[in-house]
């Protein structure tokens, strides 16, 4: 089988226009339509971008250090914590609306075109850190790995879209977000909707990253 060729360069430069393209939807539909209410999602997508840019912090680390050190833990940390931002825009697609078909529609297109572009950011980031734990595990452990991130991601949007956390209480209020997490599982019969909606959103991002997990795969370069 003949592989296509990947350069890493070209695939960045295509995020950057990607997430530009967003935000020049966003600009060029708030200002036609004197409507700025999804402002936001410009600093959701910056966050998105985070993920990428510690697992490329963590991946040249690792070409000469070792995973088990003060810097390798900090950048997984870093890189874990950040990471449901970029799965969360998904999410803000309950924020559709609009009192005319134009706008609804201005709506529909710049919410998409976020979320296209921070998942594309997510699953980027995950790949990287998936091949760094493929050169250290077995491959069912490393998947397993893999599957147990995107759970813990889907658990996250959850806990900001429902409950209001973000990534910053982790340090913030530490103590209230250990209360409500610890709550759900000590009574999972009274938060049946944390395990659905989590679930849900596993499924969304498990079958997605095995799709982009194959087609990265079909055009990486092998080495000889």
């Amino acid at each position: 089988m003949v592989k296509l060729s990947f350069s890493a360069n070209t695939y960045v430069k295509a995020l950057i226009t990607s997430s530009l393209a967003s935000a020049i939807i966003y600009w060029v539909g708030s200002q036609a339509y004197d409507d700025y209410y999804l402002g936001f999602m410009n600093w959701n997508l910056f966050l998105a971008w985070l993920p990428l840019l510690f697992a490329w912090l963590l991946e040249r680390h690792l070409q000469h250090e070792s995973w088990v050190s003060w810097q390798g833990i900090a950048f997984s940390f870093l890189w874990l914590g950040f990471l449901p931002n970029s799965f969360y825009i998904a999410s803000d697609l309950v924020h559709i609306r609009g009192t005319t078909a134009d706008i609804a529609l201005f709506y529909v297109v710049t919410l998409a075109s976020f979320t296209i572009s921070g998942l594309l950011l997510g699953y980027s980031s995950l790949y990287v850190v998936h091949r760094q734990l493929l050169k250290r595990f077995r491959v069912q452990t490393a998947h397993l790995l893999v599957s147990a991130v995107l759970l813990l991601s889907s658990f996250a949007i959850y806990l900001g879209r429902y409950l209001r956390w973000n990534t910053w209480d982790v340090l913030i209020n530490p103590a209230g977000l250990i209360f409500d997490v610890s709550d759900r599982f000590a009574n999972p019969t009274a938060h049946s909707r944390t395990f659905q909606v989590t679930l849900l959103f596993f499924s969304l991002l498990g079958s997605l990253y095995m799709i982009i997990w194959q087609v990265l795969e079909s055009v990486r370069p092998t080495r000889r």
